[in-house]
């Protein structure tokens, strides 16, 4: 087989490749396939295995596998079986004996086993794995920053690399050599990516997929095994660090805990390391990266910012719901935002020790809160929000979780139980999990008076919720 030859064949079954892992909830047949590498299937067949050491089937079975692992480990609300019959098995029992002779243990006991960390650590009592995510989170604090960003669409370069994550460099290696005769290196803002297409903690070491990159600023050419790599555009939690080559994998685990902590939810897509510097001309021989995630569009909305008809009567707010309604709104605005300051500060100087005071969410124009949580929820990773609805301007409150999985959790509690003091949410579409309405129509011409009320009304909210749970 002459060099030419070797790598028509690489990108074509790299490119089969590529399409099966953006398609495994749907039909992959041999003739298909064989189509987009541009075989018949009896040679198509052949010649994948060839290059991968698998048959399609093995291939595609292994992936869909893996697949359904790596969601298990975050958590899902969707059951076993519906996840098998997405993802092409015909039955419930025939993905569990496939799952089980992959792993060694039925897909009910993984799940048990791996759920809780969102990251392959067994489960744990609540006090241990409050206690976990505390030194995640902490971790992430010192070690690194981590925001959630729109990324705009990124063309790469790059080289298939499969095995040991320890040899990328091996890869690298070949890629520059290659940029450097078609003299690609000498151009500003080069940037090296290492794209991931598998989870290394649900693919054996030996198999796992990645892309080893560089970014590039116009159409170039290439010719295998060079091959173009497109990062899409969206939404990613971004994770800014300064580490050395060891922490890469406590980095990548304490990201997936932060995004599930702060209630967002991972995306199909890529993930991938962006570096900004060459480790080696470190001081610390630290990789100065940013470690990216893909999420679902976060969504900012809560359930207590519907429009209504009603206009409070008082001061010169009388008009504020109207004008935000028709879009005449930042002075009326500015005057909210000193409202709800007001409420914080108060709570703030009554209660400095035995309550956490977050800051005032002001990122929608129809409502601004802020939490106001004694330690003993806070422990239990829930949170007392007061929010200041500005369109039926009105004060609420809500009993709400730290994440979405302590939220359903407790949402799932209360709303099982005959406990019926306040309102509990139909659904989880909001942050809601207990909610109730402080006042109606306030009067903002005493604000002194106006706090005393609120703060009489937000301590028996909170005193009967902690009853409730017995805190």
């Amino acid at each position: 087989m002459n060099d030419n030859t070797e790598k028509d064949y690489i990108k074509r079954i790299n490119k089969v490749i590529d399409y099966i892992e953006k398609n495994l909830d749907k039909e992959l047949s041999l003739g298909l396939l064989s189509k987009k590498a541009c075989y018949s299937p009896f040679h198509f067949h052949r010649l994948f295995k060839f290059i991968t050491n698998e048959s399609t089937n093995e291939f595609i079975n292994r992936k869909r596998i893996e697949k359904i692992a790596a969601i298990l480990l975050v958590g899902t609300n969707e059951s076993i079986t519906e996840l098998a019959f997405r993802y092409g098995f015909s039955s419930g029992n025939s993905f569990s004996r496939a799952f089980k002779k992959f792993y060694g243990l039925s897909p009910t006991v993984f799940k048990s086993k791996n759920k809780i960390s969102k990251i392959g650590v067994a489960s744990k009592p609540i006090e241990k794995y409050i206690c976990q995510i505390d030194n995640s989170l902490n971790w992430i604090k010192m070690h690194g920053q981590i925001s959630i960003k729109k990324l705009s669409e990124m063309p790469l370069i790059g080289m298939t690399h499969i095995g040991k994550l320890d040899k990328i460099g091996d890869s690298y290696e070949k890629l520059v050599n290659w940029m450097a005769n078609k003299d690609l290196l000498n151009v500003p803002n080069l940037k090296a990516v290492t794209v991931y297409h598998d989870n290394p903690k649900v693919t054996d070491p030996s198999k796992v997929r990645l892309s080893t990159c560089f970014t590039v600023s116009r159409n170039i050419q290439v010719e295998s095994p060079v091959k173009k790599v497109l990062i899409k555009k969206g939404y990613y939690a971004v994770g800014a660090f300064e580490i050395a080559p060891d922490f890469f994998s406590k980095a990548w685990d304490n990201m997936c805990v932060w995004v599930l902590e702060n209630g967002y939810e991972f995306e199909d897509g890529h993930y991938f390391e962006l570096y900004h510097n060459d480790h080696r001309t470190h001081p610390q021989q630290k990789f100065i990266v940013d470690i990216c995630i893909p999420i679902k569009k976060p969504n900012t909305k809560i359930s207590h910012s519907s429009k209504n008809t009603e206009r409070p009567n008082n001061d010169n707010l009388i008009h504020c719901g109207k004008h935000i309604e028709e879009g005449d709104i930042l002075k009326d605005y500015q005057k909210l935002r000193t409202c709800i300051r007001g409420l914080r500060t108060h709570l703030k100087k009554t209660y400095p020790i035995d309550y956490k005071i977050g800051s005032i969410y002001q990122g929608h124009i129809n409502f601004s809160y802020f939490p106001f949580t004694p330690i003993e929820l806070k422990n239990q990773k829930l949170k007392i929000v007061i929010i200041l609805n500005h369109v039926k301007m009105r004060f609420e409150i809500c009993l709400a979780g730290q994440n979405r999985h302590i939220q359903k959790e407790y949402w799932n509690i209360f709303k099982d139980s005959d406990w019926n003091k306040y309102h509990i949410p139909y659904n989880l579409e909001g942050f809601s999990i207990v909610e109730h309405i402080l006042m109606e129509r306030p009067n903002f011409n005493n604000p002194h008076t106006l706090y005393q009320h609120l703060e009489t009304e937000v301590m028996t909210f909170t005193k009967d919720v902690m009853e409730a749970l017995d805190v």
